[in-house]
């Protein structure tokens, strides 16, 4: 794909209470369906005393591995509403596990879908999204006093500066499209009248954070 939808690649941990039931989302951004595996084993074992420890997780370029399970919750309740989510959500790559230490009150299958559900919505909410495209890498060298002119132009035209780098100019990485790439050199040139460079670099997967 040239671009879609995951979170950044670290651990995230989100809980709340339900009814005196804490649900504890445990998400993470994998590449393969051993990596889902592990992470769901090593949260077993952090969570051996759980009531439970519900899963899902999508895999592939085209969601190809989809993954689920109730984990002794009611048939349906607990690991298809976290794949819905996932897949509502369309984020890619991703396994999450919610743990369930029951409070002593019952919730019922309507509640427990929504407890499951919204665990991992507003969990992964908090984690935060990225945008992971494929895009040139592309290098602009300019003068001191035309940067903060570049920075304004770039911010207001949606170009994401990944690095600024300083020696006798100014160097900013900025991620470009192959189809848009000769259109930002030439409208940059003309507003700069000339007194500006490009280095274009290979294509490449840049994460944006997704605001």
């Amino acid at each position: 794909m040239e671009h879609y939808f995951t979170i950044s690649p670290k651990t995230y941990t989100w809980e709340q209470v339900i009814k005196k039931s804490r649900f504890i989302l445990n998400v993470s951004r994998v590449t393969s369906e051993e990596e889902a595996r592990l992470f769901i084993a090593k949260i077993n074992k952090q969570h051996y005393k759980a009531s439970h420890n519900v899963f899902a997780y999508m895999l592939g370029d085209q969601d190809q591995i989809q993954r689920f399970s109730d984990n002794g919750e009611p048939n349906g309740t607990a690991g298809v509403p976290m794949l819905e989510v996932l897949q509502k959500k369309q984020i890619h790559d991703v396994v999450a596990v919610v743990t369930r230490y029951f409070g002593g009150v019952k919730l019922g299958a309507g509640g427990l879908i929504r407890a499951y559900a919204s665990t991992t919505a507003d969990g992964l909410k908090a984690a935060g999204f990225v945008e992971r495209l494929s895009l040139h890498q592309v290098t602009i060298t300019i003068a001191y006093k035309h940067v903060d002119s570049l920075t304004y132009w770039l911010t207001q035209n949606d170009y994401h500066i990944m690095t600024t780098n300083y020696d006798e100019n100014v160097h900013l990485i900025v991620p470009v499209s192959e189809v848009g790439l000769s259109s930002f050199q030439n409208t940059l040139t003309n507003q700069f009248a000339g007194n500006i460079w490009f280095n274009i670099g290979d294509i490449t997967f840049f994460e944006i954070p997704v605001k």
